[in-house]
């Protein structure tokens, strides 16, 4: 009908990640995407074979931990944990799924070309902005396992799947509290992504030429 708003919002199998997996937000919104590509995987398998994690330890009394672009930060049973960038779960996603889809890490691509790109053509995306939208808070701070470099958090940290949008709002299946399928204003959305370094992963099935 004349004036009616658009509206598109993906179905996609939903789970909750309070009880669980306090800082599983990475790993839940990743089976939810799988779930909706009807592979069979739980939430538990996945962490336990696919998501590279690493713990943090002391050193003459400095806090030493790991790059979440290369690991997720303690693990996500634990609610004292972080959590890990696009390249962790993009790495975990093409040891389950990379013979049928091209897995890529869209870190720095706006939201509009998210949707163009994925959800328009019927495909959810894990989309990382702030839990329930909050301010972004700059800290903890951690010295590098690997290479001794100071790194800075961004706290309030959370990954969802974006699902749809309408006319001034995005659609994110989140696990957090067991919010659901939910909308969060456009211009509040597209600030919390920045905040997370615009991190996102895609999916698309592999075209089979015959």
């Amino acid at each position: 009908m004349p004036g009616e708003q658009k509206k598109v919002c993906i179905d996609v199998p939903y789970i909750d990640q309070s009880k669980l997996y306090p800082t599983g937000c990475e790993s839940v919104s990743t089976v939810m995407l799988l779930r909706f590509l009807g592979i069979d995987i739980t939430v538990d398998e996945f962490i336990e074979k696919y998501l590279e994690k690493k713990s943090f330890e002391e050193r003459d009394g400095q806090v030493y931990g790991p790059d979440p672009h290369r690991y997720f930060c303690g693990s996500p049973y634990d609610d004292e944990s972080f959590g890990c960038y696009a390249p962790v779960i993009r790495e975990a996603l093409e040891k389950i799924i990379g013979a049928e889809y091209t897995v890529t890490d869209e870190t720095g691509m706006t939201t509009d070309e998210l949707v163009e790109k994925y959800i328009d053509q019927g495909m959810p995306v894990i989309y990382w902005a702030c839990i329930n939208m909050r301010d972004p808070i700059v800290g903890p701070q951690w010295k590098l396992l690997d290479t001794g470099e100071t790194f800075t958090w961004i706290s309030n940290e959370h990954c969802m799947l974006l699902v749809g949008y309408d006319e001034d709002s995005y659609y994110f299946n989140d696990p957090y509290e067991n919010n659901g399928c939910i909308r969060y204003p456009k211009t509040v959305v597209e600030d919390r992504h920045k905040a997370q370094h615009m991190q996102a992963v895609g999916v698309v099935r592999k075209t089979v030429i015959q």
